[in-house]
């Protein structure tokens, strides 16, 4: 009989998570380029020039929050952006200048908490790893994994030998409320430096929501 129910639980384990062919609508609620300056809805919102094109942000132990409301009838949401990772990043290294931390939280509830590192590892210098696409402290990858590209111009000094990493972050979750609130914020150290924004910085770009209905 346990083994019966164990695979009954299986089957509908199974059968909640399988929606790809189960998809009645979806929805985009939200999308912005930040090309307009157009900042409705966040908080914390600042625009700035990065490789020809405008960003939200750069950021520096700060963050902005994302606040929608009156959304249509849904099932799930998926929130999707461009993450630039610029200059410095020193992943889960303790001490002066780490670990530097970066956090997204949807309704307040933790959707991602993780660590980049923008230092390539070499045989000539100590390898910082980070913990994304996993979750920190209990992850080590080597820098840069999970990046869409790297070697991206630097987010300030061009001496800097670190320049900046693009991921590209999709989550999808459960959520039937009538509203949403995305918040991304970091938690970057460095003990040594006073323009702490020009050591290492992060900014997002394209961040787009839809609502999917099954």
């Amino acid at each position: 009989m346990k083994r019966r129910s164990l695979s009954l639980a299986i089957l509908f384990l199974v059968s909640l998570f399988s929606c790809k062919d189960k998809v009645a609508s979806t929805t985009e609620v939200y999308n912005n380029d930040f090309q307009t300056d157009n900042l409705t809805n966040i908080v914390g919102g600042a625009t700035e020039e990065y490789n020809n094109t405008k960003v939200l942000g750069r950021y520096n132990n700060s963050g902005f929050t994302l606040s929608l409301s009156d959304l249509p009838k849904h099932d799930l949401i998926t929130v999707s952006f461009l993450l630039y990772i610029h200059d410095s990043w020193d992943g889960n290294l303790p001490g002066i200048s780490g670990p530097d931390i970066w956090e997204m939280f949807v309704d307040d509830k933790p959707y991602i908490s993780t660590t980049f590192s923008n230092f390539p590892c070499s045989p000539t210098d100590i390898c910082k790893p980070q913990s994304y696409p996993d979750t920190y402290p209990n992850n080590l990858h080597n820098p840069q994994t999970g990046a869409a590209l790297v070697d991206l111009p630097r987010g300030c000094k061009p001496t800097y030998p670190n320049g900046t990493s693009m991921y590209r972050i999709t989550k999808t979750f459960v959520h039937t409320g009538g509203s949403l609130s995305v918040k991304c914020f970091d938690k970057l150290i460095q003990t040594t430096l006073t323009d702490l924004k020009c050591d290492e910085s992060w900014s997002v770009d394209n961040l787009n929501v839809k609502a999917i209905t099954l």
